[in-house]
């Protein structure tokens, strides 16, 4: 039997599914994706090195900040150039805000028809309105953090090599943090929703692999994480994890060992659950599950969940950034000079991964980019190819509705993954 998807909708980007099954054993399951190679990398080389962040922002529409920071992150790190703690305060807020809109888009408008058996967003919307209202209110709120620091909703103009252009207007930052207890309690509202739906039964050991940070949810910062006991810095991470170039791909897959892993916020809240803040860990919590947690569908729960601990961590931050002088953040002086360096931010769909190489001149001699859709895929594939048996005797239609399902509450982005 032959399985084949010819377009999956609702995700970022354009794939297709098709697999092999022979007597009930799945002999192949693989992810077609029906992009171009875009060769970003190979465009910044020979480019000055402020080119980098405005240029890598532009690999995607949906998750821009992360790029932004990421490049400006490993800029920095090339350079040995130090910012303000208020810049660090600052883009740890932009990507807290950037996992909240993110997120809220993935769980209501993309993944929430597939387990409700609904077959078009309208009937979502018109069966839903409340809940609808909800996520969009949460989206903006996300949204409007990523303006007032970044200057704009989508490839944000303030951040750069040494801090920010310009400081965030203490009015607006004050607004939002009236604004965020009720978006707060609306978060959690929605979360009360999804912990009604019904996910399917479904579980395959693997390795989840994020950030970890002592006293915090690691999202802006910290080393390299693993359920299996895996801890490096960094800058070790392209000694320890793979990429393989497969014949006729345009995607570079990541292996560590040997084997595919899993990152996101199923991976962070396996690995980092404790560090949540306060109500978000009791939702965590009133889910009931056991952990290790090796349900991929999972990861729909644990973005809500991650939903409300960004609102909680953005409010928190907003409130500190208060108290603080606000011009700190302005770029400071510094010198260009040679080096290479690595950064690493957590995505709202895994960790982002940048290495850059840099002259004395201070223009790009080389630059690596690894995005979380190119480190999970090969482990979709393996989840899949488990998964298949278990609804190989439903009708094309309910089996093809299921696929779909799968693969997007992994919430791949295809337009990263091809960068």
């Amino acid at each position: 039997m032959n399985i084949k998807i010819n377009h999956i909708a609702k995700m970022e980007g354009h794939a297709g599914f098709m697999a092999s099954v022979v007597n009930g054993d799945v002999k192949s399951a693989k992810l077609e994706v029906q992009e171009g190679i875009r060769l970003i990398e190979g465009v910044l080389v020979g480019r000055e090195y402020q080119d980098m962040p405005v240029v890598a922002q532009r690999i995607c529409g949906i998750c821009p900040v992360v790029h932004n920071l990421t490049a400006v992150k490993a800029l920095e790190n090339a350079m040995n150039i130090t910012v303000a703690p208020e810049t660090v305060k600052l883009r740890t807020l932009m990507e807290h805000a950037q996992i909240i809109h993110s997120h809220a888009l993935h769980l209501f408008f993309l993944s929430l028809a597939d387990f409700l058996d609904i077959d078009n967003d309208i009937k979502l919307i018109g069966k839903y309105p409340r809940e609808a209202q909800i996520a969009i209110k949460i989206r903006e709120y996300g949204m409007e953090i990523v303006k007032v620091v970044g200057g704009r909703v989508v490839h944000p103009l303030t951040n750069e090599v040494g801090g920010f252009k310009k400081a965030p207007d203490r009015d607006a930052l004050q607004k939002l943090i009236i604004n965020s207890k009720d978006i707060l309690d609306m978060a959690l509202e929605l979360g009360e929703f999804f912990k009604t739906i019904k996910l399917p039964d479904f579980s395959r050991e693997t390795e989840y692999v994020c950030l970890e940070k002592g006293g915090g949810y690691a999202i802006y910062d910290g080393d390299i994480s693993s359920n299996r006991g895996l801890h490096i810095p960094v800058d070790k991470f392209e000694n320890n994890f793979h990429e393989l170039q497969k014949q006729r791909e345009v995607i570079k897959r990541i292996e560590h060992d040997g084997q595919s892993y899993m990152v996101g916020a199923i991976a962070r809240i396996n690995n980092n659950r404790s560090r949540l803040r306060e109500k978000s860990f009791k939702y965590v919590e009133s889910l009931g599950i056991r952990f290790p947690d090796y349900n991929p569908f999972h990861n729909i729960w644990f973005q809500m969940a991650e939903v409300i601990h960004c609102v909680e961590e953005s409010s928190r931050i907003m409130m500190e950034l208060m108290h603080l002088n606000l011009n700190e953040v302005i770029t400071r002086e510094y010198q260009t000079k040679s080096g290479f360096g690595v950064a690493a931010v957590e995505a709202p769909r895994g960790t982002l991964y940048y290495h850059v190489d840099v002259d004395a001149k201070g223009y790009i001699r080389n630059v690596n980019i690894i995005t979380p859709t190119a480190q999970f895929l090969s482990n979709l594939e393996d989840d899949i190819s488990e998964y298949i048996p278990k609804i190989i005797g439903l009708s094309d239609t309910a089996r093809q509705r299921k696929l779909r399902a799968f693969i997007r509450a992994y919430d791949p982005c295809i337009s990263c993954a091809v960068h």
